[in-house]
């Protein structure tokens, strides 16, 4: 009876956070694979997306009326689900609350962020409202600034498309259990992530840069 129930809710869960892996995962995999433009892998990934949100459509309509629609049909329920993919999309890849950045100048630098960046941290805050960004864009003096010897290559940097390849998500003063899910979320969505103490402890968290791939 337990493990009944226990396999219930694990397949409720799956079917909950299928959509949001294959947005983000998905657009991770071709940016790394096929070193795609940035928006042309968030577009895969939203494609990817709405196709699974597709068979959810069509499987209730199926459950409810006992048949398949037909091809107008068809196409109307993906354009639909293409639909909500966007518009729950765009105000993460667009906007951060305040309340969501150590300063104001990280929330105007959001836009600078790698647009998968943005996506999958966009996501997380939707159950993590309290996470705090520390850092996002630097330059090579901002090291000496911190006290931190300069590094050459950092994703902390612009990268050549314009872009920041990182950021750093504050740990203290949450509990560890937390910040392992956090870390393990960042993971399973194609992230690299790495724990580490410069002027504080913090989660790094990048996306591969194909100009720099060693850098961290």
């Amino acid at each position: 009876m337990l493990i009944t129930l226990l396999y219930r809710i694990f397949k409720i869960l799956v079917i909950l956070i299928l959509p949001f892996v294959v947005l983000i995962r998905g657009a991770v995999f071709l940016h790394e694979q096929y070193a795609l433009f940035p928006w042309i892998s968030i577009l895969g990934g939203m494609i990817g997306s709405a196709a699974v949100l597709f068979i959810y459509f069509n499987f209730m309509y199926g459950r409810l009326t006992g048949q398949l629609g037909d091809a107008g049909l068809l196409k109307r329920s993906y354009s639909v689900a293409l639909i909500v993919v966007i518009v729950y999309s765009l105000p993460g890849l667009l906007y951060l609350s305040g309340g969501n950045a150590k300063h104001q100048e990280i929330r105007k630098e959001f836009t600078s962020l790698h647009p998968i960046l943005r996506i999958g941290v966009s996501t997380v805050l939707v159950l993590d409202k309290d996470l705090i960004i520390t850092d996002a864009k630097r330059l090579p003096e901002d090291y000496r600034r911190m006290g931190l010897k300069t590094k050459k290559e950092s994703l902390h940097y612009k990268q050549r498309d314009g872009y920041v390849y990182a950021m750093d998500i504050r740990v203290s003063g949450r509990s560890a259990l937390r910040n392992q899910l956090l870390q393990l979320y960042f993971k399973v969505m194609g992230f690299n992530t790495l724990r580490h103490v410069g002027t504080a402890d913090h989660l790094h968290v990048s996306i591969l840069s194909h100009d720099r791939p060693r850098a961290i």
